[in-house]
């Protein structure tokens, strides 16, 4: 239910919340925002990270 990571809005290391999970043919689609800004990212299943590039 939480993820460690650096926010690239806020330009720290900050803990991220799940904020939706869905299955689908692809693998579990999970949603992924920081607390302290609107930065938000999606993963799915490990393989597809929409948050990679700025990781």
């Amino acid at each position: 239910m939480e993820l460690e990571r650096n926010c690239p809005v806020c330009g720290e290391q900050k803990t991220f919340y799940r904020a939706a999970a869905t299955k689908m043919h692809l693998g579990t689609k999970v949603k992924w925002h920081c607390p302290d800004c609107e930065y938000g990212f999606v993963r799915i299943d490990e393989t597809v990270d929409t948050g990679a590039a700025s990781a």
